[in-house]
């Protein structure tokens, strides 16, 4: 089984459609790639919601301990985290519906892209956030 991902220019669409990103595992430490990606997209317009409970805030944000915690729509669940927790968030990422369930650079786990295609769902693996905006915009 191979991962599929969308073409660059359905990133794209998908980005310029965007305006608010979960971004799970995000931390406060400002030399973290989490941290300096997140922030690149905030100051492009996006609104970035903090989903780590071990920090209280991050760029400003109130952090909250998981995407159920977050009212309203999500557009984008952005994960920064081993591949081996993807399942486990693939699932909390169905009961919210969101609409993209993102997994960051060398982040891949089949049976967690598996468990939301087969619900429907746009999933993204192995690809920076951040690159794709800056090469689609």
């Amino acid at each position: 089984m191979t991962i599929e991902n969308p073409t660059r220019s359905e990133m794209g669409a998908m980005l310029k459609k965007a305006k608010r990103i979960a971004v799970i595992g995000l931390s406060d430490k400002p030399d973290r790639t989490s941290y300096m990606v997140s922030e690149a997209m905030q100051k492009n317009g996006y609104e970035i919601i903090p989903v780590n409970p071990s920090v209280d805030e991050v760029l400003g944000v109130k952090a909250v301990s998981s995407l159920k915690e977050i009212e309203g729509h999500i557009d984008i669940v952005n994960v920064f985290r081993r591949s081996e927790f993807l399942p486990e968030i693939a699932r909390e990422f169905a009961e919210i519906d969101a609409d993209i369930f993102w997994a960051q650079l060398g982040v891949v786990n089949e049976e967690a892209y598996e468990y939301l295609k087969d619900k429907g769902y746009t999933v993204i693996m192995d690809r920076c956030i951040k690159v794709e905006h800056a090469l689609t915009k």
